[in-house]
């Protein structure tokens, strides 16, 4: 899996913050309060993103829907384990990143990993 690009990540970030999903004209009009973008550059990041597998867009009306196929924590915790393929030594990857967890961190991943399904 790719890293999302900056737009890209913006765009995602605005989708996972409404629910997931979104037609083109709701972004635009979203994302026009933080940066000044085109109708076409939305639409363009958006179809990148479903030909890239991270949205999935179905027809509504004239207009497309489009919706994450992952939430926010299952991209990064993706991200996390292609980190800890491409690092090299995963053991050394997994006690740096850990080893910079606060203490509250430490707990919170103890307890998941003793209850993964959050029993």
């Amino acid at each position: 899996m790719r890293q999302l690009g900056v737009l890209e990540g913006v765009v995602m970030n605005e989708l996972w913050s409404v629910g997931g999903s979104g037609t083109v004209r709701e972004m635009v009009d979203r994302l026009r309060t933080q940066r000044d973008l085109a109708y076409t550059t939305i639409l363009s990041t958006m179809g990148n993103l479903v030909d890239k597998g991270y949205l999935r867009r179905t027809s509504e009306g004239r207009a497309h829907r489009y919706h994450a196929v992952m939430s926010r924590a299952e991209y990064a915790a993706q991200l996390m384990r292609d980190a800890m393929m491409r690092g090299g030594d995963a053991d050394s990857v997994l006690l740096q990143f850990a080893g910079g967890l606060t203490l509250d961190q430490q707990d919170r991943l103890k307890k998941a990993l003793e209850h993964p399904t959050g029993d």
